[in-house]
């Protein structure tokens, strides 16, 4: 699979904590196509329930762009219902003014309703590139050992159905995506895999040592990997979130203290805390993209030079010698 350096994700389509206007996100999508020769848009049936993929296929569709000059990729999982409550009832206040619910369908059977529903929302766009969306949270979610086993056997029913869409020339490839690296670990032990998403576990803050060796067993079996958060959620640009949960001082002073020596020696080298995140994960060379997310499209030009920014190899020198990071380069 060849893939440019930097994909860009599609939450904010879905309204992940705002809602732009569709002309916005109209915005976002043309300066992406602009800044590569073949973009890639990584999607799911998650985002906004479904509303990602729609608004991205109707973006797609009123800038003329033909099915044939776009790749996007589809992580299956969830798919789409009526709302029958006040507030969509996954990720509660994640999603702002949705009109539709979304439950979680992890099957083969499941995944199967996913692809087609998801290829119905994109319009005369398809995903040709597909993962298991969150199968961490969903084993995580078992309530017994015997739930877990059948849990385990609905994830591996999925793959089996993505396995007989590829071979069906449906899709070009099948990957995974998810934050706990030992479920990727599990899937790649069962499932011959073209690539694998990981999130929020190869950051200049976080790298510990599962995730690095899950990195040389992907690279042994040849999978491709994306790295996903690579800011740890925003926290290592300066949000309040780390991995997706607010935090405090208070609560997480440690990582304060992380934030503000690692931002004192990006300054101190007049590099960009964003850029060395981004080529952090190009320190391992398994790591073949990084997805990267924005509402602005004026920032889409400078995401995709963050994939091409040098930083001076004195910067991880220091960065060790400061215990900012533990691995050695």
């Amino acid at each position: 699979m060849t893939l440019p350096k930097v994909l860009f994700g599609t939450s904010a389509l879905g309204n992940l904590f705002s809602e732009p206007t569709h002309e916005e996100k109209k915005s976002v999508v043309e300066q992406i196509l602009k800044s590569m020769p073949t973009a890639v848009f990584d999607s799911a049936g998650k985002y906004g329930a479904g509303l990602a993929l729609e608004e991205l296929g109707r973006c797609l569709d009123e800038l003329g762009v033909p099915p044939d000059k776009v790749l996007i990729s589809n992580k299956l999982g969830w798919k789409r219902v009526p709302l029958t409550t006040q507030e969509p009832t996954f990720e509660p206040g994640a999603w702002i003014n949705l009109k539709n619910d979304a439950v979680q369908a992890i099957s083969f059977d499941g995944i199967m309703e996913c692809y087609e529903q998801g290829n119905k929302l994109l319009g005369k766009y398809e995903a040709r590139i597909v993962s298991v969306h969150d199968p961490d949270e969903y084993l995580a979610s078992a309530s017994n050992p015997a739930d877990l086993a059948q849990r385990r056997a609905n994830v591996l029913g999925a793959y089996k159905a993505l396995a007989e869409l590829k071979a069906a020339g449906k899709i070009d490839s099948i990957g995974v995506g998810a934050k706990d690296v030992s479920v990727i670990d599990f899937v790649s032990d069962h499932v011959m895999l073209d690539w694998a998403m990981i999130a929020c576990s190869i950051t200049p803050f976080t790298h510990k040592d599962d995730a690095r060796k899950l990195l040389t067993k992907l690279g042994n079996q040849k999978v491709d990997v994306i790295n996903s958060a690579v800011f740890n959620a925003g926290f290592l640009i300066g949000g309040s979130h780390l991995d997706y949960v607010e935090i405090t001082k208070e609560d997480r002073p440690d990582a304060f203290k992380w934030r503000d020596k690692f931002t004192a020696l990006c300054s101190a080298f007049d590099v960009l805390p964003a850029a060395v995140c981004v080529q952090f994960s190009f320190l391992f060379p398994q790591i073949i993209a990084v997805a990267l997310n924005t509402t602005k499209p004026s920032r889409v030009k400078s995401n995709v030079e963050l994939a091409n920014t040098i930083i001076p190899p004195g910067f991880w020198k220091r960065m060790k010698e400061e215990g900012l990071i533990t691995i050695n380069l």
